[in-house]
């Protein structure tokens, strides 16, 4: 997870602890349509417990919504998801006094994260019922993280307003309107009544509407006409194929956000609850999975994340800046910083060759170049990209990041005319053959690639997931595969150590082998399954040719949605299936995530073997052979 950052215009304010902190949410109900979040658990009512409530922009709108119909309280019967911002709960209760032990008055709220719950009665009793309605209402105005802490004051003061209730705090006001406009309006208890006379088989509703002050209302980009992800549905023999996309594309387009000052321009937030905003690396990274759903999302990514270049002079000149993130207990943190300036020129390559606009390419172009100066200035004379922190290692997956940009960004400097294709080709021929030489590490069972090399040239030993990286190599112009850091011989092994029990739990990969020392099947970086790294896995691994540990990685994944109701957290416990079992939730994990989500679009389009380019006017289909599944579209 990314250590803890200023807050930002765009950023909801992610709460400033540590994972270990942070207050668990694999049970929670998440809607999500960015700036608006609805956080609930299953039993309907909002209490003011924990994260409970309405959010928008990261502060806490509403805490507590309480209904009590004829002064009882429901008894939830269900309570689910029925799309990326929306939860229902069905409640019933007996209003029909000496009427028996059935319930004869059934309660559904609807709750949206865009500050809407619509509260419906529907009356089974055989008279007229009179029922009177109250909602008890409050706020504490709280940023998130200071939630997240459990360092909330008490709630504010009601005061009444218009047709419903209105706070005020230091930090800004809030109100919630009502209509059909109560009956009687308690600010000193927030409390809203009505008293509703109810025909049999009769039905009344209230709609509860929540805002923040001055903020307009709640409009996911994903859900308006200019959305830039098209619409895309998957059929296949296996029934889980087309819920597993329909749920990755919405989880995407709840999670898009507008550039504040450039509101054309969309990208994705990391994940929520916790990261609300963009991060530069894991925006690039779902924009790239996400390509087949089109280009528009990569170009706002891209453009948004070009205003952020460094300029000037100096050693991080051409960098687009992310913050550090923990890499488990053998390495330091590593900068995303590096890891999303390496992205951008390979996300830019492989946009055009799905089609994104001439004048777009032009636009971004001098962006890349200025990210591809940057890399061969930070890698000078020697062959390795290093850590840009004082006595940093030199990571494996860096390596393989900085060789993909490289090749991939030659491709497209030469397509475009550009000066400094040799240049880079020249360096990763240099890097090929160092790291074949220096990264490989011998032994009986076959050999395996180190995790990273310190300053004085010892390896790192545990083997973990990020070695992944070494089989996303990409694609060059006509759909042909660019050169890996690894020979075939010792591609192969990585394959057969990435598919061995060690490595597959039956869910996907573990972030570190079972037998590693530190091994963890909930840590982060220790041993749970991470999605968007296992989808970077079977991609890799079905287009070098080694589609049946692919096709074991995918049936995991494909195992785990189903059991996660189609819509995947960003991790999951790393423990071995076994017959009957399920994957364990990570309290911790971000659901909905934008990688997990665009993992969803990568891993159906690895099925299906798609390669387009279009500037030549092409198109290769090269579908997985072992596919848990005959056909996908």
């Amino acid at each position: 997870m990314h250590q803890p950052t200023p807050p930002s215009a765009t950023d909801e304010r992610r709460p400033a602890l540590p994972p270990s902190d942070l207050p668990p949410v694999h049970k929670a109900m998440i809607c999500v349509s960015l700036p608006g979040l609805a956080i609930s658990t299953d039993e309907g009512q909002l209490t003011g417990r924990g994260l409970e409530g309405f959010y928008r922009a990261g502060r806490r709108v509403l805490s507590r919504c309480q209904v009590r119909v004829a002064g009882h309280e429901p008894l939830v019967v269900q309570a689910r998801m029925t799309s990326a911002d929306r939860a229902r709960f069905v409640g019933t209760l007996r209003a029909t006094p000496h009427g028996g032990p059935d319930p004869d008055v059934v309660v559904e709220r609807i709750r949206s994260a865009d500050g809407v719950e619509r509260i419906t009665l529907r009356s089974a009793a055989t008279r007229p019922l009179r029922l009177p309605v109250e909602v008890a209402l409050g706020t504490d105005l709280a940023d998130l993280g200071a939630v997240a802490a459990g360092t909330v004051g008490p709630e504010l003061p009601a005061g009444v307003h218009d047709s419903g209730l209105r706070w005020t705090g230091p930090t800004g006001n809030a109100c919630v309107t009502a209509d059909p406009p109560p009956t009687d309006a308690l600010a000193s208890a927030g409390l809203l009544r009505w008293e509703f006379d109810v025909p049999p088989g009769g039905s009344v509703t209230v709609e509860l509407r929540v805002r923040l002050e001055g903020a307009g209302p709640v409009r996911a980009v994903g859900r308006t006409a200019t959305s830039p992800l098209a619409a895309a549905r998957a059929t296949g023999d296996d029934p889980r194929v087309r819920p597993f996309l329909d749920t990755s594309i919405e989880d995407l387009r709840a999670l898009l956000v507008r550039d504040p000052v450039h509101p054309m321009d969309v990208q994705l937030a990391a994940g929520a609850p916790w990261r609300c905003g963009p991060a530069p690396a894991e925006a690039l990274a779902a924009a790239r999975m996400a390509l087949p759903l089109g280009t528009r999302l990569a170009a706002g990514t891209l453009r948004a994340l070009a205003r952020t270049q460094v300029r000037g002079e100096g050693p991080r000149t051409g960098m687009i800046p992310g913050p550090r993130r923990d890499a488990g207990a053998h390495l330091p943190p590593a900068c995303t910083g590096t890891e999303a300036t390496l992205l951008f020129p390979v996300l830019l390559a492989e946009a055009r060759r799905w089609g994104l606009p001439d004048r777009d390419t032009e636009e971004l172009l001098p962006t890349a170049e200025r990210c591809l100066a940057w890399l061969r200035a930070a890698v000078g004379e020697g062959p390795y990209l290093r850590d840009p922190q004082p006595g940093g290692p030199v990571r494996c997956e860096t390596q393989a990041r900085a060789h993909r940009a490289a090749l991939l960004g030659a491709d497209l400097l030469d397509a475009l005319g550009r000066p400094g294709g040799n240049g880079l080709r020249e360096w990763a021929r240099t890097l090929r053959t160092a790291f074949r030489e220096d990264f490989w590490i011998d032994d009986p069972a076959g050999g395996r690639p180190a995790a990273a090399r310190t300053p004085d040239g010892r390896p790192v030993l545990p083997l973990g997931v990020t070695t992944v990286h070494l089989l996303d190599t990409g694609l060059l112009g006509g759909g042909e595969r660019a050169p890996g850091l690894l020979d075939k011989v010792r591609t192969e092994q990585l394959a057969r150590l990435l598919g061995s029990p060690g490595m597959d739990s039956g869910w996907g990969l573990r972030g570190l082998g079972v037998r590693e020392t530190g091994h963890n099947p909930f840590g982060h970086r220790g041993g749970a399954v991470r999605v968007s790294e296992t989808a970077t896995a079977v991609s890799g691994l079905a287009a070098a040719g080694h589609e049946k540990e692919a096709g074991s990685l995918l049936r995991g994944v494909l195992a785990a949605a189903e059991a996660f109701g189609h819509r995947l957290p960003e991790m999951y416990g790393g423990e071995q299936r076994t017959e009957g079992s399920a994957p364990l939730p990570h309290p911790a994990a971000c659901r909905p995530a934008a990688t997990a989500a665009a993992a969803g679009v990568l891993l159906l389009t690895t099925v299906v073997g798609i390669r387009p380019d279009v500037p030549a006017g092409t198109v290769t289909l090269r579908p997985l052979r072992g596919a848990p599944w005959a056909r996908s579209v």
